[in-house]
């Protein structure tokens, strides 16, 4: 009998659950950027009013994610993740009845004398409450990692989890644009925001405390433990850490800070290459699917990828922080070939897919580590809550880059120069993991957790 075997791999039957998890909360989260073409010409958004939309969804995210960290750590991690997606499903489901949602409103805004047209606000109302659920996705699917994997082995269990979010951007244009030309939008809203309370069975199911779990054997639980000193481990038995407190380590704030540069990013593609696609190369409906579903398939490998980087570091000596920053500075460097995407985008659409994806698989990679930079420094009390904190900062720079990029978009379109605005949004976007980089390693230069919560 083998030590895998020998310690058991219930571990990863949690990590599939968050996987899955995590792929209907970006099915949930991309079926408007995929419609958007469409219903811009329905109800005449311009760039700004659609910037307005996905700038709503990410200032609810990002005031939800300030307080879902601390939903998780108080609620637990069972309840708190059913919880949020239930919620998510239910506003995914909303969108469907977004005009009726904002007629009902409307009368509400104008005694106040903010007249918003009536799709508008029903996809802002929605939108909004799907933010509020889906920002419980990663502060308890790293707590969940945490609870259930050593140091050593989190960072590629993240990965697995994370690329959920590629699997469902992959799913997304290959199944939304035909749903609704065949169904209608609305049964696109309906259908996908369905699918999040099958998950909700399986988790009850299989899910409970590491310490409370009759599947999984005590030899797998003292390796999930193997690393977790005693001074740690008699830590998680105080009260629970005051959220101000947090925010005196700079650890907190690297952190914050990498979230605020890089988040928007991701969502910037994520939000914005359907209409990128449009404006560019007059692709629609159809036409997206098969681009998009091979840009994001790239992720996967980003992903998983980035999430196993770490270790040949680590294998080297580094400790899991040390060897996490370094795997992290090289991975910032491949979004620079985004820089690219409009210079030699006149060759063919297939040049801007391929670097995107790129670009995009490089932030896959980004993200799965510097998540677990949370749980290598901080004890799991604290974990939700500082994810939590990172992705508030995450969602404020997604509403600045998106409302920045609908005014550029809309401005240059106005001088019949769109694609000027998109080689704009562009750049930023290559140069924003460097910058992440720098102010994170300046904060914390080496390895230090904290012992004094």
């Amino acid at each position: 009998m083998t030590t895998k075997e020998t310690i058991g791999k219930y571990r990863w039957t949690i990590c599939a659950l968050l996987f899955f998890a995590t792929t209907v909360n970006y099915l949930d989260r991309q079926v408007l950027s995929l419609l958007a073409p469409d219903l811009s010409k329905e109800f005449g958004w311009t760039n700004t009013d659609y910037a307005n939309i996905t700038a709503v969804f990410q200032f609810a995210y990002a005031i939800s994610m300030l307080f879902a960290g601390r939903f998780i750590d108080k609620l637990g991690t069972k309840k708190g993740f059913t919880w949020a997606i239930v919620i998510w499903s239910l506003a995914a489901i909303m969108h469907a009845y977004a005009i009726e949602i904002g007629g009902m409103f409307q009368g509400i805004f104008a005694t106040i004398n903010l007249v918003i047209p009536v799709s508008i606000l029903g996809f802002m109302m929605s939108r909004a409450v799907l933010a509020f659920g889906e920002a419980g996705n990663f502060p308890a699917a790293i707590k969940a990692t945490a609870e259930y994997f050593p140091k050593k082995e989190r960072s590629f269990a993240t990965g697995i989890f994370n690329s959920g979010a590629n699997v469902g951007a992959i799913l997304a244009p290959l199944t939304v644009p035909w749903i609704a030309l065949h169904w209608g939008w609305q049964m696109a809203f309906i259908l996908v925001g369905a699918i999040g309370f099958i998950w909700v069975i399986f988790w009850w199911f299989f899910y409970d405390k590491p310490e409370k779990q009759k599947r999984l054997s005590k030899a797998e639980l003292a390796y999930i433990n193997s690393d977790t000193d005693e001074a740690v481990a008699a830590s998680e038995k105080v009260e629970k850490v005051k959220w101000f407190k947090l925010l005196g380590y700079k650890q907190t704030w690297a952190f914050a800070f990498g979230k605020f540069m890089t988040d928007g990013v991701w969502w910037f593609f994520l939000f914005w290459l359907p209409k990128y696609l449009e404006a560019q190369y007059g692709m629609v409906k159809t036409d997206i699917m098969l681009p998009l579903a091979i840009l994001y398939s790239m992720t996967m490998f980003g992903s998983i990828g980035g999430g196993w980087f770490p270790t040949y570091f680590i294998k080297k000596g580094y400790n899991a922080y040390d060897g996490r920053m370094k795997a992290m500075f090289i991975i910032a460097l491949f979004p620079l070939l985004v820089l690219l995407a409009q210079p030699l985008g006149y060759i063919s659409f297939w040049i801007p897919v391929i670097l995107i994806g790129i670009g995009a698989s490089a932030h896959q990679a980004w993200s799965a580590n510097i998540f677990t930079t949370v749980s290598d420094m901080f004890p799991k009390k604290a974990i939700g809550s500082v994810v939590g904190i990172g992705g508030m900062a995450g969602g404020l720079g997604g509403v600045l880059i998106s409302k920045v990029g609908g005014a550029l978009f809309d401005h240059y379109k106005a001088l019949g120069h769109i694609q000027t605005g998109y080689t704009i949004m562009f750049a930023v976007c290559a140069v924003a993991y460097l910058i992440a980089w720098f102010v994170m390693k300046s904060l914390v230069p080496k390895y230090k957790p904290i012992t004094d919560l």
